[in-house]
């Protein structure tokens, strides 16, 4: 049941990363589900990824709810243990983390740090990833 309520909870974004997980596979992209997340890799949203975002410049992978969008099924399984760290967050959090990870990114570059870098949910991502890697 608590499993139910944190899909359910996190659904909004999810629903808009399954759309752009779709134009990934309609635009030759690839789909896999790996731990109750569904993944996609390459096609246009990689080619997006790869440009560059707002404030984070390239990225390897982005989630949205429980979809993690990758450049390739290299960069999923490369970037999966800081990505399954948002889809935490996202799961606590809700659609409310939508609004309050650029709030925090704002926060850190009033603070004078990095509004990326610094931001406190990609802290906590960066850390989960690190720990995973001493395990």
């Amino acid at each position: 049941m608590v499993r139910l309520l944190r899909y359910l909870w996190a659904l909004p974004p999810t629903l808009f990363g399954m759309l752009v997980a779709i134009i990934a596979r309609m635009s030759g992209g690839t789909l896999q589900r790996m731990d109750g997340v569904l993944e996609a890799a390459g096609g246009w949203p990689a080619w997006v990824l790869r440009r560059g975002l707002p404030f984070s410049g390239a990225v390897a992978a982005i989630t949205l709810g429980h979809v993690v969008v990758g450049v390739s099924l290299a960069a999923l399984a490369e970037t999966r243990a800081h990505e399954r760290a948002h889809v935490r967050q996202f799961e606590r959090w809700g659609v409310l983390l939508l609004v309050l990870y650029p709030l925090a990114g704002l926060l850190a570059w009033v603070r004078g740090g990095h509004p990326y870098r610094d931001n406190r949910f990609e802290c906590e991502a960066r850390a989960a990833a690190e720990d995973a890697r001493h395990r």
